[in-house]
């Protein structure tokens, strides 16, 4: 039908991605178009000129990153390819072809110093490669003259992709031991919820006035460390592996982690009336769903 609000999701096949299309069938309002590099390949300019030109999107979500922290440090122009130049098209084609752009970024655009949560108003400083990137594609969307909104997220999870949680299943099964740091605090994300999230706004910024550009932070309820949160994974799973805490500096990464990246989300809840899930709560409804994958 035409009335519906047209969503192009880009980079589809990532975690972020992949707990959109399995909301497909939630949102049915909305019309979606799932595509990654095979389909889409955003970081060449002619192939999205192609793409867009016989078709009508309302809205542009990129779920498309490079995330691997520390090898983006070695890789610094692959990541800001992605992360940075890819974004400048995006803009492009926002600006051309008349769509909504949202942007997905990240806690690491922080450098962590701060002892409450930061809020959008806080200025970036971000210490790593991959949170450099982050940053310089927020500019070039604020910058633009496009509707856009940037949200920022912190360490996303889910029962897809590669991340954190399945890392640490999967060393539980090799190691009866592991070292976890618990110095470094934050709130996990359960991309699931970020997802349903993203679409609950999506009419909301359909229907406001324009022109429209913004930056909110979403992550789940909470604060934990990452020693907090590998404890609660063994604990949920019945995972005998002992966790022992250990500080940042006896475990140095080539990429900076913030040391306090906790995101304050008092604005994207007011502006849109959101209800924002508790980490715990998230995180064992995940456990549970990878558990009835298996």
């Amino acid at each position: 039908m035409s009335d519906k609000i047209k969503i192009l999701v880009t980079g589809a096949n990532g975690q972020l991605g992949s707990e959109l299309r399995e909301l497909e069938t939630v949102y049915t309002q909305f019309d979606f178009t799932f595509t990654d590099v095979a389909e889409l390949n955003i970081l060449d300019i002619d192939a999205l000129n192609s793409f867009f030109a016989d078709k009508k999107f309302d809205f542009l979500v990129n779920c498309a990153a490079y995330t691997a922290v520390d090898k983006a440090e070695q890789e610094k122009d692959r990541a800001y390819q992605l992360n940075t130049v890819a974004i400048d098209y995006l803009v492009e084609m926002a600006q051309k072809y008349k769509f909504f752009l949202v942007q997905i970024s990240t806690d690491y655009v922080f450098d962590g110093t701060k002892n409450n949560p930061y809020n959008e108003e806080d200025v970036p400083i971000p210490e790593s490669q991959y949170g450099k990137t982050k940053l310089d594609a927020e500019h070039i969307v604020l910058d633009s003259e496009i509707n856009a909104v940037v949200i920022r997220t912190s360490w996303l999870y889910s029962t897809y992709g590669n991340n954190y949680v399945k890392t640490m299943l999967r060393l539980a099964g090799e190691r009866s031991e592991l070292n976890i740091v618990f110095d470094q605090t934050g709130t996990p994300t359960y991309a699931y919820d970020l997802a349903d999230a993203i679409l609950q706004i999506i009419p909301q910024l359909q229907a406001a006035p324009k022109p429209f550009r913004d930056v909110y932070h979403y992550s789940n309820e909470g604060v934990c460390s990452w020693y907090d949160f590998t404890q609660h994974i063994f604990r949920h799973c019945g995972v005998a592996c002992k966790v022992n805490p250990i500080g940042s500096e006896q475990y140095p990464t080539l990429g900076h982690r913030p040391t306090f990246s906790v995101l304050d989300k008092t604005k994207i809840k007011k502006r849109f009336n959101l209800l924002v899930p508790y980490w715990v709560d998230s995180l064992d409804i995940m456990l549970d769903k990878l558990k009835s994958k298996q």
